[in-house]
């Protein structure tokens, strides 16, 4: 212990390939403000391209699954030891952030670099992973690349359109040189142990001046992607106010009672989070002299119980009943739903974390993560996984997007003292 303990991370080389490496991904991009790299398409394959090079030239064995999941593996010492995944993705929401996602994956490349950097031969394999397909704003799909790796999409995930092109989940695997029937048939592989960095896409550690954190739970999402609200049009001059069906205004209602819903929920100790996260009453139809007759709208709920899920959307029925009652003519239609599951981290992998975050001096928070990750899906698999959140601030999800590298190389020096104590253990 003492040993590992007096032992020095090469931070000049971890905060050289954080830098130079976030610079070469995040080249790679659709014109626009922010970053742009969809699901499936030939950016996401050359960002992948660029990962690929940077391991093998530490040495790492490349190798990729039918979904097209990169994994660069540095050899371990102990061949039947179970091995350690580190990684995150590389898709983007349109007009993204610089660090999420990326953030995670060149904090795994950092973590390989100094342990050859430092002549650490781990005890396990460290497969540096990097998944497709992890921001479902382009598939209705959670966590598709990781899930199609672990053997867990469902045959109508494969047919889940691309908001963009109107292409199918499978349709775009096949454009970018991936076998979408051989996804079909992959076996679930053994369960292992995951890590993933990321930066936290809330204030919570960037208020409390920390640099990172240990998340040990991952919110869950019930979502309905396409809701429709019918009304009936009418003129605005013409039409009085009892005999109107204004979707606009139903729409409102809703909202507010739903963030009602939420408080309420909130006070009785629930975990939750509802979001109408769009909402589109300017087609075409809709003017300035037009009682509107239609919207439509997206919900977002979010909570670490599955119970609180099931509850809020019972209430979100309820108050849709209440509505159609009260106002004539007023008719709702959810669509699909989408859910992913919420997930409780590994403890084990935790204190793993803890252990080298305690070597250099740092007692990181543990705390919820708010938005669904890939370690989330890991988790669900049966793996002992974790997520190590790097403060962040401006928002996430957006161009304005921050985070200080030296936080994430910080974190990186944690998780590399944490490595190199078990490989001397």
């Amino acid at each position: 212990m003492s040993e590992t303990l007096t032992l020095t991370p090469p931070r000049a080389l971890i905060a050289d390939i954080i830098s130079r490496v976030l610079a070469r991904v995040n080249a790679i991009t659709e014109d626009g403000p922010g970053w742009t790299r969809p699901s499936y398409s030939a950016l996401e394959s050359a960002a992948h391209a660029v990962i690929e090079e940077e391991a093998r030239a530490l040495g790492c064995n490349i190798r990729r699954d039918a979904a097209g999941n990169l994994f660069a593996t540095l050899q371990g010492r102990v061949r039947h030891a179970t091995p350690l995944y580190i990684g995150s993705h590389l898709d983007t929401v349109s007009q993204g952030g610089a660090y999420d996602g990326q953030a995670g994956v060149i904090g795994a490349l950092a973590v390989i670099a100094a342990l050859r950097a430092e002549g650490i031969t781990p005890a396990c394999d460290i497969v540096l992973t990097v998944t497709r397909a992890e921001e479902s704003v382009w598939f209705p799909v959670s966590y598709a690349g990781s899930r199609a790796g672990l053997g867990r999409l469902n045959p109508e995930d494969f047919d889940a359109r691309r908001s963009d092109t109107g292409l199918t989940l499978a349709e775009h695997m096949t454009m970018e040189g991936f076998d979408p029937e051989a996804v079909r048939r992959l076996a679930a592989p053994a369960p292992a142990r995951f890590l993933e960095f990321h930066i936290e896409q809330g204030p919570v550690l960037h208020d409390a001046g920390e640099p990172y954190a240990i998340v040990d739970a991952v919110r869950g999402g019930l979502r309905y992607r396409d809701a429709q609200l019918h009304g009936i049009w009418a003129h605005s001059g013409g039409a009085p106010r009892a005999s109107r069906a204004d979707a606009v205004v139903a729409i409102a209602e809703l909202i507010l009672a739903m963030d009602a819903v939420w408080a309420r929920m909130l006070e009785a100790g629930h975990d939750l989070t509802v979001t109408f996260g769009k909402l589109d009453a300017a087609s075409p139809q809709h003017a300035m002299a037009k009682v509107p007759g239609q919207a439509g709208f997206c919900l977002d709920l979010r909570s670490d119980e599955a119970a609180t899920l099931a509850e809020a959307d019972a209430a979100l029925k309820a108050e849709i009943a209440r509505i159609e009652a009260a106002r004539p003519g007023i008719r709702f239609e959810l669509g699909a739903q989408s859910r992913s599951a919420p997930a409780r981290l590994s403890q084990s992998m935790a204190e793993f974390v803890a252990g080298g975050a305690q070597a250099q001096g740092d007692s990181p928070r543990r705390m919820l993560s708010g938005g669904g990750h890939d370690a989330a899906a890991f988790g669900a698999a049966g793996w002992d996984s974790v997520m190590v959140f790097i403060r962040n601030w401006n928002g996430s999800h957006c161009p304005e997007e921050a985070m200080d590298e030296a936080d994430l190389a910080r974190a990186v020096a944690a998780v590399f003292l944490a490595i190199a104590k078990e490989s001397r253990e």
